[in-house]
């Protein structure tokens, strides 16, 4: 099943079930947002799977045309993201290129983001200052409905309800100060873009395995390819996230869990972030080549399947300045 949030002037949007295709959608009856979905998910997912099972059949009654440009983010804004960082190469390129100490990584690494404010695929991406370093940052992300404290790893992956594609836009020249603190992200993570739609689990079958999506995500700047790296290289799996950040609490519905920056060994795979392009150009030219964002670039991110089906449909974003 494939879900989307659409824009009907409110902040939480309406729910639509969008085909298999993303050519066509639906309004459910009920619920009338994603959250009420997630909160009631046993009780819903059974009517919203008939609908969606007659959309594709072209039998859904009052269906019409799917446009990326009125979705929102699927969950517009939410109780709480999570974001990790469990792609042990990402991190290994960083220590190369610009001598970071390592992290200790006997435990996930995981901070909390800002999520009152996501932004939807096709929403220019408003930013104070391009000196801040903009950089743009694929990543895999899943919903959770409500999470125990203290789930397992292997229990914790029966509460991906959704899975989604996210570009967490990061403000390198912010980050070193926020890092030395200890505390956090503040000013270094702007608000977070979402894919299209997010999918349930049956829609990726066959990629879906181990907690990890094995599918490449495609990142271009300004129509140029960036890279491709395969999400399923993750150091640590969606379960092992979960869990970590339910050691101590509970996770409501509507929690998103992200992977961090995906990032592939592969020779040729290129990167989802700049920051390891430069770490790259860094450690293996001796000179950074590669310069960050700039207002009116555009980034494109979309995750498809080796027949070249969109699962999430595409991220398609210009830069713009923002802010007063």
């Amino acid at each position: 099943m494939k879900l989307a949030t659409l824009k009907d002037g409110s902040r939480d949007g309406r729910l639509a079930v969008v085909s298999a295709d993303l050519a066509t959608a639906v309004h459910p009856a009920r619920p009338p947002t994603m959250q009420g979905l997630l909160e009631n998910w046993q009780a819903l997912q059974p009517e919203l799977a008939a609908l969606y099972d007659a959309l594709n059949r072209g039998a859904a009654q009052s269906s019409f045309p799917f446009d990326p440009a009125r979705a929102m983010a699927p969950l517009p804004r939410a109780y709480q993201w999570l974001d990790g960082s469990a792609f042990a190469n990402h991190g290994l390129w960083m220590q190369r290129g610009f001598g970071v100490p390592p992290i200790d990584t006997t435990l996930p690494l995981m901070y909390q983001g800002g999520s009152d404010d996501f932004l939807g695929p096709r929403d220019d991406v408003p930013l104070p200052d391009e000196n801040h370093g903009i950089d743009c940052e694929g990543e895999i992300a899943v919903v959770l409905d409500d999470v125990p404290m203290g789930t397992s790893a292997q229990a914790a992956l029966a509460h991906v309800k959704l899975v989604m594609l996210a570009n967490n836009w990061s403000l390198r020249g912010l980050q070193p100060r926020e890092m030395k603190t200890g505390f956090g992200f503040i000013h270094a993570k702007p608000s977070t873009s979402f894919s299209p739609v997010a999918v349930t689990l049956d829609e990726v079958d066959g990629h879906w395995r181990d907690g990890r999506l094995h599918l490449p995500l495609r990142v271009e700047v300004n129509g140029r390819w960036m890279g491709h790296p395969n999400a399923g290289e993750m150091s640590v799996g969606f379960g092992e996230l979960i869990a970590h950040a339910a050691t101590t609490r509970r996770l409501r519905a509507g929690t998103v869990i992200g992977s961090g920056t995906v990032s592939d060994p592969a020779e040729g795979a290129g990167s989802a972030a700049l920051a390891e392009v430069r770490a790259i150009e860094n450690a293996t030219r001796g000179a950074i080549s590669t310069p960050f964002l700039k207002f009116g670039d555009r980034v494109r991110m979309e995750v498809l399947t080796s027949a070249g089906t969109s699962v999430f449909g595409a991220l398609d974003q210009k830069l713009i300045h923002g802010g007063s």
